[in-house]
């Protein structure tokens, strides 16, 4: 039977595809708690310097320092403010990092090896992202300790590391790697996890199997066809602003006024509507994906740029954080709609190399972000205008793209050229056909 046949059988989504999927939603919290570490454990409580002039060296800043408040972080500890607060902020960008290796290295490793020995290294889903956040500022809410929370924080990946082991690899990938009865004992797995009796599953041979090489000739055709190489410039700078602009607000969430807490988790479960609110709009005739994508990335960025003219003290509802809540909102929406709208923006034979290359330039805007907020000693207007002017450029640059909404998905490269191409196509054809 066809692979799509062997499901149909085994269950689409009975209890064995349910407890996987809780499984990953689940360690989905413990990546947001990784990813928003650094805002708490690298948090600067408000200080003050004894003598007026700012002491040249550390040790003579520990000296006259005072924090006031009353948790401890890698700041309080080693006195990273001044000229020292940007190794906090070194730290975060590390993290970013070390997620770009890891998409360059283990995202065609997973090709080969597969997608359970390589989600060992990584994660695997961003459901409930937003919800990790707002639980670690509860964390950090009752653990002002900054190693004790770093150990709460991470000791969960003990647990995942662990269970990891009992999940299953992917059938499809299997099957599309030659190992058939593999494929076959895992449908069967799953089969017996819904609790259906033991089927006799027995798939056809596949058609073909994965080159090692296709990844490095999907990602030259993206260079080498000047359609490809145009939607994927303007893909890039999108995805790069995406991250730049939601890891930028996430992080400043430690920069405002108010209750570092309750503004951690605010920005956390700002994102909880996004969702919904991006399924409904890109269905819609009217706004699609294109017109979806641009509006709310501009309207993020225009609520950045606004809330340089918002005084502090002006209530909850006229004050910049408030906007600024507003722009997590959109461009987490925004970011939401890039994943699909990436996704039918390239033909089958490229999808996974033009996903992985923005994926990995989206990691960029992730390395930069923590040194954004810190751009507030040039201007306390900086850090917003930067998130602004990069939303706003990245939405008014969607609108070169092309819509997808209710089209058919392209599945070659030359589905992409246009009736021109393909009459000049056929001719050559024909006349290839007449000469021979």
């Amino acid at each position: 039977m066809e692979l799509d046949e062997a499901f149909g059988s085994v269950g689409q989504f009975g209890r064995s595809q349910k407890r996987l999927t809780a499984f990953l939603v689940l360690l989905q919290v413990y990546v947001a708690c990784q990813s928003m570490l650094i805002v708490l454990v690298g948090a600067v409580p408000e200080y003050h310097i004894d003598q007026g002039e700012i002491p040249a060296s550390t040790e003579e800043l520990a000296r006259h320092v005072r924090f006031a408040d009353n948790f401890t972080s890698i700041a309080t500890e080693w006195y990273l403010i001044r000229h020292e607060a940007y190794k906090v902020n070194l730290a975060s960008s590390l993290y970013f990092a070390g997620l770009l290796i890891g998409n360059i290295f283990f995202g065609p490793l997973s090709d080969r090896l597969g997608r359970k020995p390589v989600y060992m290294s990584g994660s695997l889903t961003n459901l409930t992202f937003a919800v990790g956040i707002a639980i670690y500022a509860f964390l950090g809410y009752y653990i002002r300790e900054w190693r004790f929370l770093a150990f709460v924080s991470n000791s969960p990946g003990v647990f995942f590391f662990l269970l990891s082991f009992m999940l299953p690899e992917s059938p499809r990938w299997l099957y599309s790697q030659g190992n058939t009865a593999e494929a076959e004992d895992v449908l069967q797995y799953l089969a017996c996890g819904n609790g259906k009796e033991r089927l006799t599953i027995k798939l056809k041979p596949c058609a073909g199997t994965m080159k090692k090489n296709d990844s490095a000739s999907g990602v030259l055709n993206l260079v080498k066809h000047p359609v490809l190489r145009w939607r994927t410039i303007i893909l890039m700078y999108i995805w790069y602003v995406c991250s730049l602009v939601y890891y930028g607000l996430t992080f400043s969430a430690g920069e405002l006024g108010g209750n570092l807490y309750l503004n951690v988790a605010l920005y956390g479960l700002i994102e909880v509507p996004a969702f919904p609110l991006c399924m409904f709009f890109i269905e819609k005739s009217w706004s699609g994906r294109r017109k979806t994508t641009t509006s709310f990335l501009i309207f993020a960025g225009f609520a950045c740029i606004f809330t340089i003219f918002l005084p502090e003290n002006s209530g909850f509802f006229f004050s910049p954080t408030l906007l600024a809540l507003c722009g997590k909102l959109t461009v987490s929406a925004a970011f939401n709609i890039v994943y699909i709208y990436t996704s039918e923006l390239y033909p089958t034979v490229v999808r996974n190399a033009g996903l992985g290359v923005c994926s990995m330039t989206c990691r960029f805007g992730g390395v930069l972000a923590p040194f954004v907020p810190s751009m507030k000693t040039l201007n306390p207007s900086v850090p917003f205008m930067v998130f602004g002017i990069s939303g706003v450029s990245a939405g008014f640059l969607t609108l070169l793209l092309p819509e997808t909404l209710n089209k058919p998905i392209a599945e070659s490269i030359e589905d992409l050229q246009g009736p021109v191409y393909q009459m000049l196509k056929n001719k050559k054809v024909n006349q290839l056909e007449e000469n021979t």
